[in-house]
């Protein structure tokens, strides 16, 4: 673990320039408004160790693969989010000197990323080897109201001399990808054009044929005022600039505004972009800095009096939970639903950027509880318009009929991941996309979309499953061979339980959403199986003898459901006997050591207990997690979250509070040395799970809110929201007593450690925790 940044409940704060560390601290200091986003990068030039990153929401490029692409139904290439044009450079050169914080001497460094109110700033002295000294200090923020905008505010203050200062504001868009496969760049130049204080260029991506125009303005203040000021615009390949000559005396403060933003052709007609571009930067300007910042912190305001979660008594964790929706918030807005949540959303492009099952198992519980109805809508909306993409890439593989899989990886619905034993075995992800339907219709109640979207997913998932088992003579039972389950430390496996189970609880439920559909519009139910040649009687009939005759592995001695065959054939020991230095496993040990051994890199079988834990009895639930936990080294990002809340199911207050700080600092404090390629944006949601679902009890029950809910030990006191069917409740927990507060205009009935209570509408019940609901 790195622990270098300054605990506080509203900031992530770096005292003092820690150049080792800047990537990791670049990627925890991404902004990003759902649109757009960049890295923490610095605005001056910077020749240290930097991970330069600007992203536009949408627009990827096909890297061709470099393995596997000449087999049978491989992708031929993954899908890159690309580093977009770079537009918040403003180079600062004195006389001869360039500022570079890599080659001069730095003090008073302070960067603090401003949850609160969303925004960056940074401040320094930096000492030029001529021995001039200058102090710095700059804010910037990506907009949620002008969520196609940035702002930056760079002020210069000579701290021992008189001179001139030349200012070069730039948009470059020569820039690459430090994952290009074949380390080619992925943009062409259409156009561009310069004038006084303000320049645009539009890049076109190959292959994709992406239009981008990125714009920018600017104006200048010393002394307080506006000031007149000569540019001369700058030219070149992929690149415009304005250079400006400044007198700046000692002591006086120069301060350069930039307003800029990105336009791409998802939203715009290409033919008129530089124009539209020009009108929206015109807009900016026309606003001003100070009152684009208010209007963002009142946005803000608005966005943390609904979810933010209130820790007192911790401040790490404190800390974590808020960085985590803060960087949810701004990845992720649900206003599109072309749009998904990449991995690493707008911090980095570790893993493409793209679309993973991570948002179905983990986001989508954050968004139903926290947003609209409709922004939940909008991510299984995504997965809809997708299927018939799903149903080419099973059909690539050899299934037919309509049958679907889902990609581990995509931009537009193909698969585009090139790790075979991912790509084609971790089949899984059809699972969670079923799961996520089932989740949306129980927390809503809107049925109504399964009669219009999920009713079809659902029945092409099932006819993927009903095709992927097959009968085993030996067993006398259906097995399912040749998967990877969610832990990635086990590849090519037999009769995964947590994959088979999934499984069969799919069909289980497609069976009961065809009831449903026919019951709500038998008219578009029987259109839907006269469209989709969905024959019921025989399908239902294939899908219910799989269920009953499903083989499931499980060890008899030990009561554990097996994570797969042959598990036992391993040799088992828990993590906490590893020689010290192993770890992360992934960095120490081979493929082949870490195939063999008992080590569980995430959640696996008790991700399955954790999303099916109602089909269960608690014991069943302690044994596997007792058996597993102690095997697993949590070596993926999404680990932590589950067992934090079954450990909370489990009444294990310790383990759970364990496994939510590392879920909730996981990047903070870079526990996997990983947090230099970017945040684990997805995760990041499964760190709410924890909090609500865990310590909150958060459950539905028979069209229910439940909640049981507990304060860890060492915490004061815990506070979140939540809304629930038109319903928006604030529950409040301390060691002695647990406060609901219902904000609606209308009576709420729940269950509060498993009591029925009723609240008024606008009213507030406070229950001692000793005492009965």
């Amino acid at each position: 673990m790195k622990q270098y940044l300054t605990p506080d409940e509203w900031c992530i704060v770096e005292e003092g320039f820690h150049a080792a560390y800047n990537e990791i601290t670049e990627s925890l200091m991404s902004l990003g408004n759902g649109r757009m986003g960049q890295r923490g990068n610095f605005e001056e030039r910077f020749t240290g160790k930097t991970l330069q990153g600007n992203y536009v929401a949408g627009v990827y490029y096909p890297d061709k693969t470099r393995v596997g692409w000449w087999k049978n139904g491989y992708p031929d290439y993954f899908a890159k989010v690309l580093n977009a044009a770079n537009w918040i450079g403003i180079d600062i050169d004195i006389e001869y000197e360039s500022l570079d914080l890599n080659t001069c001497t730095v003090r008073d460094f302070r960067r603090v990323l401003n949850m609160k109110e969303g925004y960056l700033e940074r401040s320094f002295i930096a000492t030029l080897k001529s021995g001039k000294e200058l102090k710095v200090n700059a804010r910037r923020f990506c907009s949620i109201v002008d969520d196609e905008a940035g702002a930056i505010r760079y002020s210069i203050t000579p701290l021992n001399f008189d001179g001139k200062i030349t200012v070069t504001p730039y948009i470059d868009g020569d820039i690459r990808n430090r994952d290009a496969n074949y380390d080619e760049k992925f943009w062409d130049e259409v156009r561009k054009e310069t004038g006084y204080a303000e320049a645009y260029i539009e890049l076109r991506t190959r292959k994709t044929g992406f239009h981008v125009c990125t714009g920018m303005c600017l104006e200048i203040e010393q002394d307080g005022a506006p000031i007149d000021f000569q540019s001369q615009p700058i030219r070149r390949e992929k690149y415009v600039a304005n250079r400006i000559s400044l007198d700046c005396r000692q002591g006086q403060e120069t301060v350069i505004y930039k307003f800029a933003c990105n336009l791409s052709s998802l939203n715009y007609d290409s033919d008129h972009l530089v124009q539209e571009t020009r009108q929206y930067i015109k807009r900016l300007s026309s606003k001003g800095f100070e009152r684009m910042l208010l209007e963002q912190k009142q946005a803000w305001a608005d966005q943390w009096k609904m979810n933010d979660i209130v820790i007192e008594g911790d401040v790490a964790a404190q800390q974590g939970i808020r960085f985590n929706i803060f960087q949810l918030e701004q990845t992720y807005t649900g206003e599109d639903e072309r749009l998904n949540i990449g991995p690493k959303g707008f911090t980095g492009e570790k893993y493409g950027g793209s679309t993973y099952w991570d948002t179905e198992a983990y986001c989508l519980p954050f968004y139903l509880s926290t947003a609209d109805p409709k922004v939940a809508r909008n991510l299984l909306l995504y997965r809809y318009k997708h299927l018939g993409k799903a149903i080419e890439n099973a059909k690539k593989l050899g299934f037919r009929a309509g049958a679907a899989l889902y990609p581990m990886v995509t931009m537009n619905g193909e698969e585009c991941h090139n790790e075979w034993e991912i790509t084609f075995e971790e089949i899984h992800r059809n699972g969670a996309i079923a799961y996520a339907i089932f989740e949306y219709v129980r927390y809503t109640g809107d049925e109504r979309y399964l009669v219009d979207y999920g009713l079809e997913v659902l029945i092409a998932i099932s006819r993927f499953w009903s095709q992927r088992v097959h009968w085993s003579t030996a067993k006398q039972q259906y097995v399912m061979l040749g998967v990877t389950g969610p832990n990635e430390y086990e590849n090519n496996v037999n009769n995964n339980w947590y994959t088979s189970y999934i499984a069969a609880w799919t069909l289980r439920y497609t069976i009961e959403a065809v009831g449903i559909a026919r019951k709500l519009d038998p008219e578009k139910y029987a259109e839907l199986c006269d469209r989709i040649h969905f024959r019921e009687e025989k399908e239902v009939e294939t899908a219910r003898h799989i269920v009953a005759n499903l083989y499931l592995p499980y060890d008899e001695d030990r009561g554990v459901f097996l994570q797969q065959e042959g598990f036992l054939d391993k040799e088992l020991m828990p993590a906490s006997d590893l020689p010290k230095g192993q770890r992360p496993l992934n960095q120490h040990w081979s493929w082949d050591r870490i195939l063999r051994s008992c080590f569980i890199k995430q959640a696996d079988v008790l991700q399955g207990l954790y999303f099916f834990e109602e089909e269960f009895d608690g014991e069943t639930i302690r044994r596997n997690f007792d058996f597993y936990e102690p095997m697993t080294v949590h070596e993926s990002s999404l680990s932590p979250c589950v067992h934090s809340v079954l450990a909370s199911r489990l009444g294990l207050k310790e383990k759970a509070y364990e496994m939510y700080l590392r879920t909730a600092r996981l990047d903070l404090d870079d526990y996997n040395n990983d947090t230099e390629d970017g945040c684990h944006i997805t995760s990041m949601a499964g760190t709410w799970l924890a909090v609500v679902k865990g310590f909150g009890g958060l459950r539905v029950r028979d069209n229910q809110l439940v909640l049981n809910p507990y304060c860890p030990d060492n915490w004061e006191s815990l506070s979140f929201k939540v809304r629930f069917r038109g319903a928006l409740l604030q529950v409040k927990v301390t060691k002695a007593e647990v406060e609901v507060q219902n904000f609606s205009a209308r009576p709420v009935s729940i269950l509060l450690a498993d009591a029925p209570l009723t609240l008024e509408a606008n009213s507030r019940k406070a229950v001692n925790r000793t005492e009965k609901v």
